[in-house]
This record gives C-alpha cells, structure tokens and sequence, in this order.
C-alpha cells in the first residue's frame, strides 16, 4: 500500500504504478515545509525508529530518509546525539526531517519502556548472544526498531527489554554493518509483512 492508501504494484521500469501522490526530489525536499495538512495526507506503516545515541549525523540524516521511505509513524532520537535543527542532519536527510514526526528524548530506555507499554513490538538490531538472523524476524504490528551506537550498539538495558534482537551475517572481514544500512536491510523486510 503507498502513503497515500493506494495498492501499489511495481511496472516494468521497477516504478510505483497506482500512487497519485506527488514525490518530492531532493532539490524540492531541501527547500519544503509542510504545513499540517500537507502531513495530514501522508499515511504511515506502523513502524517506529528509536535512535540510541547514534554518532554520526549522515547516518542521522540517513535515518531520517529511510523512515520516511517507508513511511513509518514516528523516530526518536535519545541520549547524547545530535538533532535538527542541524545542517549536516540537513544535507543527508535532504529535507525528510521536516516529513517524519519525529521527537528528541533524553533515555531510550524510558521511550522503550513506554512503546512497551502501548503492545508496540520492541525489535533491537544487533550483533548480540541470542540474536536471531533478521530473516527468521516474525514482526508483529505495531514494531520498533532500535538502532545503536556506531561503536557501543544497542545498550545492554535495551537490549535486556527488547522482544527480538536480529542481526544481519557479516560473511566478510567486517565486523558490523552500517547502521542505517541495518536499518534498511530489517525495515524493508519487515514492509514485506504488512
């Protein structure tokens, strides 16, 4: 289903045939401000961000991209990070953190705690003892994903609460996966589900 309600199915050129809703690029993106019922129009998946302490703001701002591509309903931002209004968020956001409902929290174990309490699935992705392959993932809606640290990960309070810790394999040299590229890799799967 796109955001705007519709079925979507793809044509040949690998396109969206079946969304009326008009697709801003980069440029418009960069220079847009939504009023309210512009955000109003927007339908979202039942997919939650929730950013624990992430570093480095072009995963930020990538972040911010992919939540918006996949039209998911809110991302938090926790702990020690940076937030927008930043111009480096900016640039690689390219504009979507004025799209996405998204909120600065200071603890990412309270936010956990409290989309625990609302039934939303609690999903860390992480290299962790007893992570599952993110394929073997059954989400079940409403879902969150935690993203961690680029060095620290998911911190060990979050990962103790989570319902599912999934990891990607890593077949080569390289330890760890980027982790907005995680994100991507989980979330899109997770779209195949609804």
């Amino acid at each position: 289903m796109g955001p705007c309600g519709c079925i979507l199915s793809f044509n040949k050129a690998g396109c969206y045939n079946g969304c009326r809703m008009t697709k801003l690029n980069a440029k418009e993106l960069r220079v847009s401000e939504p009023s309210e019922k512009d955000l109003s129009k927007l339908k979202r998946n039942p997919i939650y961000f929730v950013l624990d302490e992430v570093l480095d703001t072009y995963n930020i701002g990538s972040m911010f991209r992919l939540a918006d591509a996949v039209a998911a309903k809110k991302m938090y931002l926790c702990g020690n990070m940076e937030y927008p209004p930043s111009i480096k968020i900016h640039r690689a956001a390219v504009g979507t953190q004025n799209w996405l409902p998204w909120e600065k929290k200071d603890n990412t174990l309270d936010v956990v705690k409290h989309l625990k309490k609302k039934g939303v699935q609690i999903v860390s992705v992480e290299q962790y003892k007893g992570a599952i392959p993110y394929t073997s993932l059954v989400p079940k809606f409403p879902i969150a994903l935690v993203l961690g640290h680029e060095t620290k990960g998911v911190s060990k309070k979050v990962l103790k609460i989570s319902d599912v810790i999934v990891e990607l394999p890593m077949f080569g040299i390289n330890k760890s996966f980027n982790v907005w590229g995680s994100a991507s890799v989980v979330a899109y799967r997770i779209l195949e589900k609804i």
